[in-house]
């Protein structure tokens, strides 16, 4: 049987995956920044860096090289067009705070506060899995493109406070993800976002896994 206003199949349009969006429910939890201060590694040598991230309240401003008040010390890790801001999924915190209590790091009781693991962005509702080069993330007055995966270096192991960090980093691949700005404005705490498919060519946790293979 056929009815005149039927919807074929056929007739159903396909998304875009351009421009597809997710439903998910996703939120910005914290913006963190932090100037380039002296940071001491675990072996006892003293170098600066920006990875010591805190929480700032308002609206902050976002530009082409980042955040409003955030500073980095090595370029080449963090910071630049397509490095400007990195973003973490809070989901992790509750295995570094495992993980930190495991070791007896100083202070291990304490909950890892945002900014902890030098994440400009906490994040709710996306992992690294979710999430691939040329995503984008829409907010209400800034929009931001995944550009890579973030590669641990010894100073993350200095803020976690023992010499593992990097390691279970690498083995689990729950990394975060950097971003370039493609459309400055102002973030802030607690507003959702929608994340916009791009070409979903690579994953951020594909490009990870596959670097450190090769490395």
């Amino acid at each position: 049987m056929h009815f005149q206003n039927e919807v074929m199949p056929a007739e159903i349009p396909k998304p875009d995956r351009a421009t597809f969006v997710t439903l998910r429910v996703m939120k910005l939890i914290s913006i963190n920044v932090a100037t380039a201060k002296a940071l001491q590694t675990l072996d006892g040598k003293t170098v600066l860096s920006g990875i010591a991230k805190r929480p700032v309240d308002g609206r902050i401003q976002v530009g082409p090289m980042g955040l409003q008040g955030d500073e980095q010390a090595d370029l080449s890790v963090h910071g630049g067009l397509s490095k400007a801001v990195y973003a973490y999924p809070s989901e992790h915190f509750a295995f570094w705070q495992t993980v930190r209590a495991q070791a007896k790091v100083a202070d291990w009781q304490a909950a890892l506060a945002p900014g902890a693991v030098g994440e400009n962005l906490s994040l709710s509702g996306l992992l690294e899995k979710d999430v691939w080069i040329g995503d984008r993330l829409r907010f209400a007055d800034c929009e931001l493109l995944v550009s890579e995966p973030r590669f641990p270096c010894f100073k993350f192991n200095a803020v976690m406070g023992f010499n593992k960090a990097v390691k279970l980093m690498s083995e689990s691949a729950w990394c975060g993800f950097y971003l370039a700005v493609q459309t400055p404005g102002t973030l802030a705490a607690g507003e959702s976002f929608e994340l916009v498919a791009g070409p979903r060519e690579v994953s951020i946790t594909e490009l990870f896994r596959s670097k450190l293979r090769r490395n």
